[in-house]
């Protein structure tokens, strides 16, 4: 569910189930979204949830959970958090120290209450983007697919200039960021590998391409109208100036 848009999941489930294959969300960055009404975390086998702090739903540091409808693998996620041990010093396979610390679940708590209105105005902000922007024919816009409702961790267009328009906002001191610069078959940590010969030219386009616009709920309707002015601006700019050469 990459920058809080939920997968097309009845897809999903449907080659899992011809494979026999179990599905597990990434959800880390959805926190609230629901596609054909449904929560995310709950349209597969299992949910993995980040609670970052820059995240929707953030900690005050690193947090996560995990959820499942399907309960021997929540008794066994339960037993991998803690060691792999359900008994203290006797452990039944190698495991790990991921449990939720009690002040990170304090400070999820308190903001939890919160989390529909902040999606809420995510919403409202990334509908105005979609409307500003709606003329522009250089900037492709997010699309949503049907039955999903977003909940926009990031509002993430993609250009062909997306360097130039990067350094254009930044000029005007808005910040914008690139989720993600690098494909992983392309990183170093993946020399070895031997898909880094292949070519994913939709993997490698997109991370050419992509640039995320200011979306925090906290922003206001004259800093997001100034973003897209400016983004229409650019894009007019580089069209007069490439009908005259």
């Amino acid at each position: 569910h990459l920058y809080g848009q939920p997968a097309e999941m009845d897809v999903i489930n449907e080659i899992a189930r011809k494979h026999n294959l179990r599905v597990i969300e990434d959800a880390a960055q959805a926190q609230g979204a629901r596609y054909k009404g449904k929560r995310t975390g709950n349209l597969g086998d299992a949910g993995g949830f980040s609670f970052y702090p820059g995240k929707n739903l953030g900690a005050f540091g690193d947090a996560g959970a995990i959820t499942t409808n399907d309960d021997a693998l929540a008794d066994a996620v339960k037993v991998l958090r803690n060691y792999g041990s359900r008994v203290k010093y006797y452990n039944e396979v190698k495991g790990y120290n991921s449990r939720l610390d009690p002040l990170q679940a304090a400070f999820l708590r308190v903001k939890l209450k919160y989390l529909d209105e902040w999606n809420s105005r995510r919403v409202f902000i990334a509908q105005n983007y979609l409307k500003a922007l709606s003329d522009a024919t250089e900037i492709k816009l997010p699309r949503v697919p049907d039955g999903a409702e977003p909940v926009w961790h990031l509002f993430v267009v993609r250009s062909s200039r997306r360097d130039e328009l990067q350094s254009f906002l930044n000029e005007s001191e808005i910040g914008t960021l690139v989720h993600y610069p690098v494909p992983p078959h392309l990183s170093e940590a993946y020399s070895d590998e031997v898909f880094r010969q292949e070519s994913y030219p939709v993997t490698e386009e997109s991370a050419a391409t992509v640039l995320s616009l200011p979306i925090s709920p906290h922003l206001t309707i004259e800093q997001q109208n100034r973003v897209a002015e400016l983004m229409l601006k650019f894009e007019k700019d580089k069209i007069s100036k490439k009908q005259t050469t």
